[in-house]
């Protein structure tokens, strides 16, 4: 168990503050009476982070120590006792990278050791290390010369304690509950972690919302203001939102009146500031994958100061057309070079790229033609980079971007928004009546069609959601068929998330295509997915074998060998394949 530091807030007695194990719940967790108290909106960002709460009349958001109101993501590993970017304050940018502290834990965590992304954050700082079979990988953090090991999890847990007494403190109270902003492409597998490492630190989570929909529900406020204002009655009103962070993009289409925001399409990548940031470490030093693999102290910290060098170049050329940059990696190595914005823009077009394809696929999702947009919102650090204003807004055909939002406090001023709304709390001047109709970010469904993935429920559908579809053996008088459950949108099952699996039993006896296994699934109003199958047989009405109901997802951990070993197990003998290729409302 990891102890946080205590904290003392005026009329409340001082307070110790733990990390519970994945095993362990808090008091405060075990009892089950109503939430007295508004909950907090946090924004969990790659490279930063800021809590916000409804204050009674607007959203406020609240400040550290410091008197920042966003925090860096990280947490330290020097003494025994940890400490976050909430109240740590780094005597230099070179500390945070000198092997000790573990940051972007965003981008690793609920990620196996297979995933492109950690086999790129194999570049960070500290140590990550996979046996790429599939299972969590092994991140460590540099301390007295020796190596740490910690999980994303835990990481993410300390800094919530932080975040969570910072709250405590300013608001002078306890602080239980917290709707949570996620990335539109995490699967529910890394909400699961998420929702674990906020179990961790104390928190019980209301909501979990995509980025763009809590920005969409601030938005929707602002308008419904605005409305208020004029006295009118108030019209729809289409935007498109783009924002994009240090480890995440994505993107969502809404449509806002009356204070309801209905998302009519949402799409994510995990492209973000990290793979421009990577894109330029490797155009600087091309070899800096052979230099850097020993993960020697001496090549953590050339990592370090290269890092450090490029980061700042890049936010230099957001403001001016070329940057120098010198930097003494040690053993003789030196970077002394100038960069100007079209070598920058040249470097990371893959990245620029798929922003590009992101806003086009978002608006083709949503049956949404460009002249019919209101307002684009940029919002996120990237939107700072003048090329990715220029795609937007080019797509968009607008000259002007939306600024009626700060673009670095959006998302988390909706989380706050959400957590009063969700805390059952009402505002006199009808502030807070507002509504956001959400869609699935990710086709969820389940292998078949030899070993392809068939979608039962298609991205963009409307939440709460029920739909099924009917399949058959492909065996004769198979007894059994396995249901494995996937999200995603690839063809190819090994490019989806895997979610569990479960076996139906006691099909009849038939040749093959006469049983017919109805697989049924259905995602609440709080996003909780159940999937159902039962058996029947042409001419009857009732299932003729026992009716399964499971909750996903079912996996804790390692995907990859979950996955392989299911194929090792059953190979094809309890496939199915879709008997009617229309999804039934």
């Amino acid at each position: 168990m990891m102890l946080a530091k205590p904290f003392c807030a005026e009329g409340m007695a001082e307070q110790a503050y733990t990390v519970a194990s994945d095993n362990e719940t808090t008091g405060e967790e075990k009892s089950s009476s109503p939430i007295p108290e508004i909950a907090i909106g946090i924004d969990i960002g790659t490279s930063q982070c800021s809590v916000a709460v409804w204050n009674g009349s607007q959203v406020e958001v609240l400040r550290n120590t410091r008197n920042h109101k966003l925090m860096r993501s990280y947490v330290t590993f020097k003494n025994e006792m940890p400490s976050g970017g909430v109240s740590n304050q780094l005597s230099h940018e070179y500390e945070m990278l000198s092997g000790a502290t573990i940051f972007n834990m965003k981008r690793l965590i609920g990620r196996v050791d297979t995933d492109p992304i950690i086999h790129a954050s194999k570049t960070l700082p500290f140590l990550v290390q996979t046996l790429d079979i599939g299972v969590r990988p092994f991140i460590a953090a540099l301390v007295n010369n020796m190596w740490r090991s910690t999980t994303p999890e835990e990481v993410l847990a300390i800094f919530l304690v932080e975040l969570r007494a910072m709250a405590e403190v300013q608001l002078k109270r306890l602080v239980r509950s917290a709707v949570l902003t996620t990335p539109v492409s995490f699967s529910r597998f890394q909400l699961t972690r998420i929702e674990r490492a906020c179990a961790m630190a104390g928190l019980q989570v209301l909501r979990l919302m995509p980025e763009p929909t809590a920005i969409a529900l601030l938005y929707a406020q602002q308008q419904q203001q605005i409305v208020h204002e004029n006295l009118g009655s108030g019209i729809e009103k289409i935007a498109l939102i783009f924002n994009m962070g240090a480890g995440y993009s994505d993107v969502a289409v809404t449509a806002t009146a009356g204070g309801v925001s209905q998302i009519k399409a949402l799409a994510g990548s995990t492209i973000g500031g990290e793979d421009i940031l990577l894109n330029m470490m490797h155009h600087l030093l091309p070899d800096m994958d052979n230099i850097f693999s020993s993960r020697g102290i001496n090549e953590i910290k050339a990592m370090g100061l290269l890092r450090v060098a490029t980061q700042d170049a890049i936010h230099k050329l957001s403001s001016q057309a070329n940057v120098q940059i010198d930097v003494d990696l040690g053993n003789g190595r030196k970077i002394c070079k100038v960069v100007d914005r079209e070598e920058f823009e040249e470097v990371n077009q893959n990245v620029f790229q798929k922003c590009e394809s992101l806003v086009t696929q978002c608006l083709h999702d949503a049956k949404v033609e460009v002249e019919d947009v209101n307002d684009v919102i940029l919002v996120g650090g990237g939107s700072n980079i003048p090329k990715i204003r220029k795609i937007v807004m080019g797509i968009c055909k607008r000259e002007d971007i939306y600024c009626g939002m700060n673009p670095l406090e959006a998302a988390v001023c909706g989380a706050a928004l959400e957590g009063a709304v969700a805390s059952g709390i009402t505002d006199p001047l009808g502030s807070l009546d507002l509504l956001t109709i959400q869609a699935t970010p990710l086709s969820i469904g389940i292998r078949a069609d030899e070993n392809s993935f068939v979608p039962i429920i298609p991205r963009n559908t409307t939440m709460p959601a029920r739909k099924d579809l009917t399949f058959t053996t492909v065996q004769d008088h198979q007894a059994e068929a396995l249901i494995v459950v996937y999200e995603g949108d690839e063809k190819s099952i090994e490019k989806n998330h895997l979610l569990g699996c479960f076996k139906v039993t006691g099909i009849p006896p038939a040749p093959k295509g006469v049983p017919e296994i109805n697989v049924c699934m259905d995602i609440d109003a709080s996003n909780v997915l159940r999937v159902f199958a039962g058996v029947a047989m042409p001419g009857t009405q009732n299932p003729v074998a026992p009716f399964m109901e499971v909750r996903m997802p079912t996996l804790d951990d390692g995907q990859g060998w979950c996955t392989e070993a299911l194929h090792r197990t059953y190979g094809s003998t309890l496939d199915l394949i879709t008997v009617q290729k229309k999804v039934q409302q």
